[in-house]
């Protein structure tokens, strides 16, 4: 009986991995192609994109059982802090071509989350705040720091024109330095929002944001780390 359980669960697994890689494939792809065609196709991405997660937002919000004027000003604060995030992510794309987007602004993100989830599985140890996220623990955000810094250290060693390159025109340790603090701030922020949406799943008694994504919850789950990094990003490069 208890092989049969562990079977099933085995099984289980199983197919929630086999629909998380499907659904990641679709969704790189389609993220991809947006990125590349750019113009409106990105513009419409983009807010399509931010439409769900705030639909998913004012969902966590009324789940919280929050008072009538408390949940107008979440959801209006939902408003603010997704559509800023989404504003960011349209006004880059249109400074910089795909590849030097998705490479300085993107990468990074994913990166983060892909360190943290090896170097937290690889190494576990303390938790960094287990009421709100206990899964997540100081050796995961090691591995995002880790993931986003070689990141940008490829992209500072392959491109002179970048910032992570001194001003002699020399990748060296300043570089080093550079990408490390840049790796550091990104990781950080991205783990921030991370915990955000995670307090407020916990608030409103929901483990996933929404269903939209098979294996993968909801589209607020997949992007609460980029909204946070691009929310920061586009306040101070329009009000700083």
């Amino acid at each position: 009986m208890a092989d049969g359980e562990a079977n099933v669960g085995s099984q289980a697994k199983n197919a929630d991995l086999g629909a998380r890689v499907v659904s990641a494939i679709v969704m790189v792809v389609i993220a991809g192609i947006a990125l590349m065609l750019g113009s409106w196709v990105w513009l419409a991405f983009v807010a399509l994109v931010a439409l769900a997660a705030l639909w998913e937002w004012n969902g966590l919000v009324k789940g919280a059982g929050r008072s009538p004027a408390s949940e107008v000003l979440w959801v209006f604060f939902g408003v603010i802090y997704i559509g800023v995030a989404a504003l960011g992510m349209v006004q880059l794309r249109a400074l910089y071509l795909p590849i030097f987007f998705a490479a300085g602004f993107i990468v990074p993100i994913i990166a983060v989350d892909v360190g943290a989830y090896f170097m937290g599985r690889a190494l576990g140890g303390p938790k960094i705040a287990p009421r709100i996220s206990p899964s997540k623990t100081w050796a995961g955000l090691a591995g995002g720091i880790l993931g986003a810094s070689i990141v940008y250290l490829v992209v500072g060693y392959n491109w002179a024109d970048s910032y992570f390159v001194s001003n002699e025109g020399v990748f060296g340790w300043k570089s080093v330095v550079g990408a490390l603090i840049l790796g550091t701030v990104v990781a950080v922020l991205a783990q921030a929002g991370d915990f955000f949406e995670s307090w407020m799943k916990r608030r409103a008694g929901l483990k996933d944001s929404g269903r939209l994504i098979p294996g993968h919850g909801g589209v607020l789950d997949r992007v609460d780390g980029l909204i946070a990094v691009f929310f920061v990003l586009t306040l101070t490069r329009n009000l700083l």
